[in-house]
C-alpha cells in the first residue's frame, strides 16, 4: 500500500461527493488550516482522523488505506504479515487485521512501537480501546495515569481521555482493538 496516496484519495472522494474543504474539515472537528496540511500530504493524518474523515465522507476506512472496497461479509483472514501497513504516528507502525470486512463495528490492528522514535503526542478520538501486548513491554498512559504492561498484559479504556502508547526498553508490539461508538 502506498501511504502517499491516501491524501489524494480523501481529496478525490471529498471532490466527487462536491464537499468543500472548509465543511469537511468542520465536520471531522478540526481547522481549516490542520485539514488543508492533511490532503496536501504535509502534515500525517492520525489514525483516528482517517476513521473520521472517512465516516465523513461515508465511505470504509478501508477506501481510504488501499483504494479498493473491503469485500468479505462472513469473515476476512488476515495471514500474518498481510495485514495493509500503515505509519501514522512517528515511531507507530500499524498493521490493520481487519480491513477486508465489510461493516466492521471493531478496528483490530497489530502496532509495532520503535522505541528509537521520539514519543507520540496523547490523542483521544469516540469509543472505547483494547490494548493486549505480545512482545516487549509497553507504556500506556490514559490522561495522567502511566501503567507498564508486558507480554500478557491487558488494558481496556474509554478512548475519548487522551491516551497514548511507548516502548519501554526496546521494541514492542501490541494488538489494540478500536471499537468507536455506535
Amino acid at each position: 500500500m502506498q501511504q502517499e496516496n491516501i491524501p489524494q484519495r480523501i481529496r478525490q472522494l471529498r471532490e466527487d461527493e462536491e464537499i468543500s474543504a472548509m465543511d469537511l474539515a468542520r465536520e471531522t472537528g478540526i481547522s481549516a488550516e490542520d485539514y488543508a496540511r492533511y490532503e496536501s500530504g504535509e502534515l500525517d493524518i492520525p489514525i483516528s482522523m482517517l476513521y473520521k474523515i472517512a465516516t465523513a465522507l461515508q465511505v470504509d476506512p478501508t477506501v481510504l488505506l488501499t483504494g479498493e472496497d473491503p469485500r468479505m461479509e462472513s469473515a476476512a483472514v488476515c495471514r500474518s504479515g498481510q495485514g495493509v501497513q500503515v505509519e501514522r504516528y512517528p515511531g507507530y507502525e500499524y498493521s490493520s487485521l481487519a480491513y477486508n470486512f465489510k461493516g466492521r463495528t471493531l478496528e483490530p490492528l497489530l502496532v509495532y512501537l520503535d522505541p528509537s522514535r521520539p514519543e507520540a503526542a496523547q490523542v483521544a478520538h469516540a469509543g472505547q480501546e483494547f490494548n493486549y501486548v505480545t512482545e516487549g513491554k509497553v507504556k500506556v498512559t490514559v490522561e495522567k495515569r502511566e501503567y507498564i504492561l508486558a507480554a500478557g498484559d491487558s488494558v481496556y479504556f474509554d478512548a475519548e481521555l487522551p491516551h497514548g502508547q511507548a516502548a519501554v526498553d526496546g521494541p514492542a508490539r501490541f494488538i489494540t482493538i478500536i471499537q468507536e461508538k455506535l
